[in-house]
């Protein structure tokens, strides 16, 4: 790990000015030189990779106190970034009431990593592709722009069938932000200019030709908080991994389904696993408003879900995979007791 200096930031405003003081503030927030410090289960990989080389980190954990909260009143659900994983997994109400939420946490990480890594840090959470993991590999659009995509050609079996292009196709390694995403959640922004909201949708940048930039955020730009507007107590998620702890997804799915009298009012759905980015299959839910979710309607639904996607190599099984998770999630949710 290289050498770098330590800031502690005691509050939103100190915070916002030490990370702004990064030079070229218009670049990407992963490329800055100046990085926020919360769990640091992340970043802290990263910087002992060589992968990331911040020349100062700013320790956000003092703004605990206001911006952990788990909020469930007014019929929304309110979650600030420096919640820990663990804490909302095991919130009796996100349990009962958005359990699409729980279950995507639940679902990450070991324990450990849980009871550290926080909200925010986690929806910010960079690929697991060896060939930009590994810094021996020089090709590596989204490390070194401009250099090339190593898993193009290489062993590509983890990599994504949705929203690739030809300068990358990483996939996106995240579980919360499939449920966010599912649940058309806003994401709360605290930067120089104050405090804004934008729908968590837009956070992400799909890699395009630029892949080193993988959300919006600028320096001096954090993420203060989640708010789902709405009760989804029909909800789930579903992850399909090697093993069956501490792995990522090969193909998840986060399902919510509005169900009155055996016909679906409202759907979502969210996949994960599959993508460059937290993807959203709005085609797909289309198809099941007014109509009754059975067997033959869920695979319908899985098809139109996994349309456009594009195999390489050894990732060709996603797709098919992809399309029996999202059928399975749709049934499991329909049977659902609430």
């Amino acid at each position: 790990m290289r050498p770098m200096t330590y800031q502690k930031a005691n509050d939103a405003r100190a915070a916002v000015q030490a990370l702004a003081a990064a030079a070229g503030g218009d670049a990407a927030l992963t490329e800055s030189s100046i990085q926020p410090l919360a769990g640091g289960t992340t970043l802290i990989d990263l910087m002992k990779l060589d992968v990331m080389r911040p020349s100062t980190l700013v320790d956000i954990n003092p703004l605990a106190g206001s911006w952990s909260e788990i909020n469930l009143e007014n019929g929304n659900l309110r979650l600030g970034a420096l919640a820990r994983m663990s804490d909302v997994a095991d919130h009796p109400e996100v349990q009962r009431l958005y359990p699409v939420v729980a279950e995507s946490l639940k679902l990450a990480a070991s324990p450990q990593l849980r009871n550290m890594a926080t909200l925010g840090g986690n929806v910010l959470q960079r690929t697991r592709c060896t060939y930009f993991r590994d810094v021996s590999y020089a090709s590596c659009n989204k490390r070194n722009p401009g250099s090339g995509c190593a898993a193009m050609d290489g062993f590509n079996r983890m990599h994504a069938v949705l929203g690739t292009s030809e300068a990358c196709i990483a996939s996106y390694p995240g579980d919360f932000a499939q449920a966010l995403i599912a649940l058309d959640a806003t994401v709360e922004i605290t930067g120089k200019a104050g405090v804004h909201q934008m729908p968590f949708a837009q956070l992400h940048k799909p890699p395009g030709n630029t892949p080193e930039i993988e959300t919006v955020l600028r320096p001096g730009e954090l993420i203060s908080a989640f708010v789902i507007d709405g009760r989804w107590p029909r909800s789930l998620y579903l992850k399909i991994r090697d093993r069956q702890s501490y792995e990522f997804a090969l193909a998840s799915a986060a399902v919510a389904l509005d169900v009155q009298d055996g016909i679906v009012r409202e759907a979502r759905v969210a996949l994960g696993g599959v993508a460059t980015v937290p993807w959203r299959a709005r085609d797909a839910e289309a198809l099941m408003k007014g109509q009754k979710l059975d067997d033959a309607t869920a695979q319908h639904v899985a098809e139109a879900a996994m349309a456009g996607a594009s195999a390489r190599q050894h990732n060709a099984f996603k797709i098919d995979l992809g399309k029996r998770v999202v059928a399975h999630a749709l049934q499991r949710a329909a049977m659902m007791e609430i």
